[in-house]
């Protein structure tokens, strides 16, 4: 077929060979290495901001609503803006965007440290400071996320993946329990300075980074429609659309624990800054041992598995939690709700990274996150509001049961495995020769590919034509029809439209090794002279808009 003509593009990604076999080879890349220890530093820093944050707003304000907010605050812009961030982080360098996220959530930092200082911090004003924190981790979370298939390769990104889930909770082990004795001797506002600091190493790590960046030979897709081709892709691959949903009620359900912790900390007489960051400690140690203990679960366990034991875990956690009065119980309790979060987020996370091609990567993690974080706002506010109404018990034991619900719900919602698929690009489009003096933006455009199909082979046929109807429009085909010439039965042809040139140029460099396969499957049922024929036209308009009567009927093959 003459769109799919082998040509190997230029500018692939080189990468260091890995150093080390197995969960810790990533550390043989010396950019993943160089960055894993820088953000190591941010995220303790994030964790003793996050404890100076929720301690500071149970000493300005008793309401529940409120004090859970606190959590709401520093998810919901991952809802609102992720999506965007994706898109941007698919069209635009991201490296560039990451070192600007960063920056901003420095400033911001030290803004919030000086209101603490000059003592004019009211729980409102520590909401917003908050949401624009959490508006640079939107940002920044992203590029940040689709760049591990950049610093590693594929066969080494799940180890990423891990490794990034073990340094974050290594400091959760450390940093909340750090956070609460920095915000019990030396006030809230220490805690957001220390943060504000932690931000340098890593942008430093980022400035060294150079990532060989593959040569673009198409132009860059406008803003609105990457966010449309995002939500395309993703709303057209059941598997992910499974993710996304199953981690959107583990957020909801799960974030109960982190958002009324600080209430169960009140609760008890001798309840301060520090017992909260022992507690958190706790929970972050159990992070530790459920991401180091990662691999060999999902060795032993389908994916479906570990992700309902991760809910069954969370769920005994938050009824634990909610029956005992007791310190101990409640910090044991902790341990598994710290392990059962990795296992369940960081499955979610690699699954997403490997069903999704590269050129929509960011996309596909930001509508994962939008849901996820979304989950978790919308549960921090829900919880808050049912302890408020009918106690801090209800609220937890009411959550345990919801994540009871989210692990039989796996009987209908099944977490895919890992995707089998060779989702890299096949690299064999070459832009046809043009006798028109077209333009990138001229459209739109139709095209006809023509076939001879025997009719002992149309079953089959018909079969490959409904993977490719779903190939075509995920990857940005409109008005996709197949066609059978009534006079000659054995000739068909398959049409579909692209808003324009570039569009189509787009199209077809995102056909990955996977997706031709079923074009190979196609060109061995057709029966004509040399590979199917491809028709490329340009739609003119022969009369005025206000005369033209649009096409009614069109019937498409399911």
């Amino acid at each position: 077929m003459a769109e799919d003509v082998s040509q190997a593009q230029p500018g692939s990604t080189q990468l260091d060979p890995p150093r080390r076999e197995g969960a810790l080879a990533p550390f043989g890349y010396p950019d993943f290495r160089r960055l894993w220890a820088a953000t190591l530093v941010s995220n303790f820093g994030g964790l003793v901001q996050a404890v100076g944050a929720a301690w500071m707003m149970t000493q300005l304000t008793d309401s529940a609503t409120l004090i859970a907010l606190v959590q709401a605050s520093n998810t919901l812009p991952i809802m609102l803006l992720a999506l965007a961030s994706g898109a941007l982080a698919d069209i635009f360098d991201r490296k560039t965007l990451l070192i600007g996220a960063l920056s901003f959530m420095s400033l911001i930092s030290l803004l919030l440290a000086g209101a603490a200082f000059a003592g004019w911090l009211t729980p409102w004003l520590l909401l917003a400071f908050t949401f624009l924190l959490g508006a640079g981790q939107a940002v920044y979370n992203p590029p940040w996320q689709a760049s591990m298939g950049d610093l590693v390769e594929r066969r080494d990104l799940p180890a990423a993946v891990s490794l990034n889930s073990v340094g974050f909770n290594m400091m959760r082990s450390v940093g909340p329990a750090a956070g609460g004795l920095i915000v019990a001797g030396f006030g809230a506002a220490a805690a957001f300075a220390v943060n504000a600091v932690s931000y340098l190493p890593l942008m430093g790590a980022m400035a060294r980074w150079s990532p060989s960046v593959p040569a673009r030979i198409s132009t860059p897709e406008p803003f609105i429609p990457a966010l449309g081709a995002g939500l395309r892709y993703v709303a057209l691959s059941p598997n992910l659309m499974r993710v996304i949903s199953r981690g959107a009620l583990f957020g909801f359900a799960a974030v109960a624990v982190l958002a009324l912790l600080p209430l169960v900390v009140k609760s008890h007489p001798e309840g301060g800054s520090f017992l909260f960051g022992l507690l958190l400690g706790c929970y972050g140690l159990g992070a530790i041992v459920g991401a180091l203990m990662n691999p060999r679960i999902r060795a032993r366990l389908n994916n479906e598995q570990v992700v309902r034991l991760a809910f069954l875990g969370f769920a005994l956690a938050a009824l634990a939690l909610g029956l005992t009065d007791a310190i101990w119980l409640q910090a044991l309790a902790l341990l598994p709700a710290g392990a059962s979060w990795v296992l369940a987020l960081s499955l979610f996370n690699v699954t997403v990274q490997l069903s999704t091609p590269r050129w929509v990567v960011a996309r596909a993690l930001a509508l994962y996150q939008t849901a996820t974080f979304g989950g978790m706002a919308a549960g921090s506010w829900a919880w808050g509001g049912v302890a408020g109404q009918h106690g801090l018990d209800v609220a937890l034991i009411a959550a345990g049961v919801l994540l009871l619900f989210g692990a039989v719900l796996g009987a209908w919602l099944r977490a895919p495995e890992f995707g089998t698929a060779d989702l890299d690009p096949v690299n064999r489009f070459r832009e046809p020769a043009l006798r028109l003096d077209l333009r990138g933006r001229s459209g739109p455009i139709m095209v006809m590919v023509d076939y001879r199909i025997d009719q002992e082979d149309v079953p089959d046929f018909l079969r490959l034509m409904r993977q490719r109807r779903n190939i075509r429009r995920r990857d940005g085909a409109r008005n996709w029809a197949l066609l059978r010439d009534l006079e000659h039965p054995d000739r068909w042809s398959e049409s579909y439209h692209i808003a324009t040139w570039d569009d189509y140029v787009r199209h077809n460099l995102r056909r990955t090794k996977s997706d031709a396969e079923v074009t190979t499957a196609l060109r061995a049922l057709h029966r004509g002279d040399g590979d199917p024929h491809v028709h490329r036209m340009i739609e003119r308009h022969s009369v005025t808009p206000q005369d033209d009567v649009p096409l009614v009927g069109k019937i498409e093959v399911p």
